[in-house]
């Protein structure tokens, strides 16, 4: 049995980096960059209008109120896509409306509110003193020329696809899905829906686990439910690691006497690199690598399995592709975390900010059974090895659901 730190060691030694790939812009959300994303023109791109009004000389409108009202010959018109191109002198105005070049000549926009209004008139009331540079947007002043707009290992959400959009970029450079072959073993697995025998339980750990390898950025491309059976074992097993980037099991590497997924990976000439880690729970945790394969065993208790994924296998899958590694932090413990002597544990917990302070708390249900656990929850709470239970007031290691937020 190895710990949880050397386990991590190994681990990291033996990820590959995928291939990249080109894709089309509305096919990238979810996929992780593999290039800067770079601005190529300023944003605004122009000075532009912030409002329906007219573009003025500043200097005109000087003492203008509804008491004082100055009147201005409009000589135009200017839109979006459709800039004016005369130059504005003494005395004079041109309709501008939002997002509209500013005309030459002028520097500021008096809102439509403030006038007689929009009409065939050429002579325009003018009811409010502007400001040099009132109500116009700035070229430049939100982006500048050249700009790093997203960084390489960015995750693509809808913000970076609006934002891709905004500076033209139709196709972007991303990193290849890992293809991932999952699998739980077990005689007494049956799928919900169907109907239940006594001793025979549901099978909730594959559709946790294809939920999980769908948000991480993954594409299962293998999935079964396989029974105690060394020769079932071997023909998924070897078809998955001529496939896949990476395999996981839920169930079958522990000791039992039923547990054959460990022995069916040596059989293939898996390199076994550990077996057992020093954590709580899941310490029956298996890892080994193929030719171009990295191969995860979890164990089969549905926490195990929901957890050991998470701090496992989403870190490695996040590097294969690229990603910006997700760091855990530090929060207060305001509920008991009972600690291991000589396990680094693991349990679902809630994490939020109050007053200024981090602050989080272990779920009630500790139990590797008891999936319940990892609802209404946000993170996974994580501490080294201790001969006393962490209390309210210390310090714990939260590690927060990628999905999730602090609130």
């Amino acid at each position: 049995m190895i710990s949880v730190k050397e386990a991590k060691s190994i681990i990291r030694r033996k990820i590959f980096s995928l291939d990249a790939e080109t894709v089309q812009l509305n096919n990238a959300i979810d996929r992780i960059l593999l290039e800067d994303i770079v601005a190529n023109f300023p944003s605004p791109r122009f000075n532009n209008s912030a409002m329906d009004g007219f573009a003025v000389r500043s200097s005109d409108t000087i003492g203008a109120s509804k008491n004082n009202i100055i009147t201005l010959k409009n000589i135009g018109i200017s839109s979006a896509g459709s800039p004016s191109q005369l130059k504005l002198n003494q005395g004079e105005c041109i309709q501008c409306m939002t997002g509209a070049k500013i005309p030459a000549g002028s520097d500021a926009v008096v809102m439509v509110e403030h006038t007689s209004g929009f009409s065939d008139n050429s002579n325009v009331e003018i009811m409010n003193e502007t400001q040099p540079d009132m109500h116009i947007r700035k070229k430049g002043e939100e982006i500048q020329k050249g700009d790093i707009l997203i960084s390489k290992g960015t995750r693509i959400t809808p913000s970076e696809i609006g934002i891709c959009a905004t500076f033209g970029y139709g196709q972007l450079e991303v990193s290849k899905k890992p293809k991932i072959a999952i699998f739980g073993t077990g005689n007494e697995l049956v799928d919900p829906g169907k109907d239940i025998k006594e001793g025979e339980i549901y099978n909730s750990n594959l559709y946790v686990l294809s939920d999980l390898v769908a948000k991480a950025g993954g594409s299962v491309v293998m999935k079964d439910v396989l029974k105690d059976n060394k020769e079932h074992l071997n023909l998924f097993l070897s078809e998955a690691m001529r496939s896949c980037d990476l395999v996981i099991s839920s169930g079958g590497v522990s000791m039992g006497r039923f547990d054959y997924v460990r022995d069916v990976f040596l059989d293939l000439g898996v390199e076994e690199h550990f077996w057992k880690v020093a954590q709580k729970p899941g310490r029956p945790l298996f890892f080994g690598t193929g030719d171009k394969t990295l191969i995860f065993g979890l164990p089969g208790n549905p926490v195990s399995s929901y957890i050991g994924f998470m701090v496992w296998v989403w870190p490695v899958l996040n590097e294969m592709m690229g990603s910006i590694r997700i760091k855990s932090f530090k929060a207060e413990l305001t509920e008991p975390f009972p600690s291991e002597k000589i396990k680094y544990r693991y349990l679902f917990g809630k994490a939020w900010v109050e007053d200024g302070k981090v602050l989080c708390k272990p779920s009630k249900k500790i139990g590797s059974h008891m999936l319940t656990s990892s609802l209404n929850v946000n993170c996974v709470l994580g501490a080294e090895p201790s001969d006393r239970q962490l209390n309210p007031g210390d310090s714990i290691d939260v590690n927060l659901l990628p999905w999730e937020t602090m609130k």
